[in-house]
């Protein structure tokens, strides 16, 4: 009987495989004569794709030929120092390999059974970053909480949302599905990932309520005590608040403390949601921003974003693991073992919505050693000190005004000209491929967003991109 394998043989994989690593390292030298932003026309792609899969199999350096040609014109490349849109994605050498080996091992680490190095090296790596960020040290793995790797901040988002529900129902909802009287808190400025979170939980969103914010778009604490006043005495059950630190559209920074406060008073739990901004805590000159976070029930940031960890990678803590674990437990037969039953070890499949996992704490290993704390706040002070950099140009042009001051590294600015100008601005910078800018609209006015952070971003960057804004705004005309 003749042998027909169709896999990829171990020395066929070292051979293509370095070609690839080879691939990867010249699209980072090469990635900025790239446009930051993708020109394809919608459906353009695939209507140069084959309409079937292929019968015969096909050889690796074909793949890579079509990858040139077929994929890059649609890519809009995250990983330039000139992207300076939607917020950090940035990525390091160290990281694509943790992630490498974490595909080459293919780890499924839903119970400490199934690999105990994928939960142990969490842990682990997780009271790591309590230390690294300055972050209360109840939230560690060996005190009352502890903390998980989830994909990404919506994920922690609903895993908080779901948390608060059962406690503030002691636990009864997950067996009747009674939701019928509780209500939630975000301010309107609060990631939209919270309100998609009340939707796939079945609360409502006429329960979300979404409190005002003050002048500097951060959440006003009188107006949700008011709110939650109001609405026990309607006879509703107040459960969730969100509280932001470093907004989605300005970065602003909502009062935990007092908020905390006013959660704490009512048996509220607090989720902080700080998923781009969070990564300034590893320089401890930014952790004043923090104030009050040991009040907060579940916290939430994103290594993916700013911290040089390629995407998915959330770092979700909770102050009680117990709360979260009975949440979301179940155990069927055929996931019982002996380490289990006898409560010696964290099965993480617990701390999330899925039950499957990737070993994601490889990559953020990777990524810490290689680095080290000195080398963290190097990077991302020095993003903080160009974010400062650049809005000191903006605040000396007499043509453009910032918003405020930046707290991070996302600059909010704009044209004195008016909305309709900033948008055709903004259009063009984008059309010319040398820069990628997002906007955001607050009170109605039309803000354009400098978020400054990718791996190999520096000053030069920096300085060309305001060159070029100016220049653009001169050439324009409405």
């Amino acid at each position: 009987m003749t042998d027909c394998s169709y896999h990829m043989t171990p020395g066929q994989f070292r051979e293509e495989g370095k070609k690839l690593i080879d691939w990867i390292a010249d699209y980072y030298e090469q990635i900025e004569e790239y446009p930051v932003l993708s020109r394809v026309k919608p459906g353009e792609i695939r209507k140069q794709l084959p309409p079937q899969a292929p019968e015969k199999a096909e050889p690796f350096d074909k793949m890579l030929q079509d990858v040139d040609r077929l994929i890059m014109p649609g890519i809009t490349h995250w990983q330039s120092p000139n992207f300076f849109a939607y917020f950090q994605s940035n990525n390091s050498g160290p990281s694509v390999l943790g992630d490498l080996l974490s595909s080459g091992l293919g780890v499924q680490g839903m119970l400490w059974a199934t690999s105990p190095a994928c939960t142990e090296l969490e842990s682990h790596v997780m009271d790591w970053i309590v230390d690294l960020m300055g972050l209360p040290d109840h939230f560690k793995t060996t005190s009352s909480g502890g903390g998980v790797i989830q994909d990404t901040a919506s994920s922690a988002a609903l895993a908080a949302l779901l948390s608060a529900r059962e406690k503030k129902t002691d636990f009864m909802c997950n067996q009747t599905g009674d939701t019928s009287r509780l209500t939630a808190y975000i301010s309107t400025q609060t990631h939209s990932s919270v309100e998609k979170g009340v939707k796939i939980m079945g609360i409502g969103t006429d329960r979300l309520r979404k409190i005002d914010v003050d002048d500097t778009f951060a959440m006003s604490p009188q107006a949700l005590e008011n709110q939650i006043i109001g609405d026990i005495q309607n006879g509703y059950i107040p459960f969730f608040v969100c509280a932001t630190i470093g907004t989605t559209s300005s970065n602003a920074i909502d009062p935990v403390r007092l908020i905390g406060e006013i959660c704490k008073k009512y048996g509220i739990w607090l989720h902080v949601d700080s998923a781009m901004a969070g990564t300034a805590f590893v320089c401890p000159e930014y952790r004043h921003y923090s104030d009050g976070l040991e009040l907060a029930d579940s916290y939430a940031f994103n290594p993916h974003k700013w911290m040089f960890t390629n995407f998915d990678c959330d770092c979700f803590f909770v102050a009680d693991k117990s709360v979260l674990i009975r949440t979301l437990s179940i155990l069927p037969e055929y996931l019982k073992n002996e380490a289990t039953e006898k409560g010696a070890v964290i099965d993480y499949r617990d701390w999330h919505v899925q039950l499957g996992r990737r070993f994601r704490a490889l990559k953020l290993w990777f990524v810490i050693r290689h680095y080290g704390t000195e080398g963290l706040r190097y990077h991302i002070g020095e993003h903080l000190r160009l974010a400062r950099l650049f809005a000191e140009w903006v605040n000396e042009s007499s043509a453009f005004e910032l918003l405020s001051k930046p707290p991070f590294n996302l600059v909010c600015f704009r044209h004195k000209k008016g909305n309709a100008s900033n948008k055709l601005l903004m259009d063009t910078l984008n059309q010319s491929g040398k820069i990628f800018l997002t906007h955001t609209v607050l009170d109605g006015t039309f803000w354009l967003r400098m978020s400054i952070g990718q791996t190999q971003t520096r000053e030069e960057h920096v300085e060309k991109a305001w060159k070029l804004i100016n220049a653009t705004s001169d050439s324009i005309r409405e």
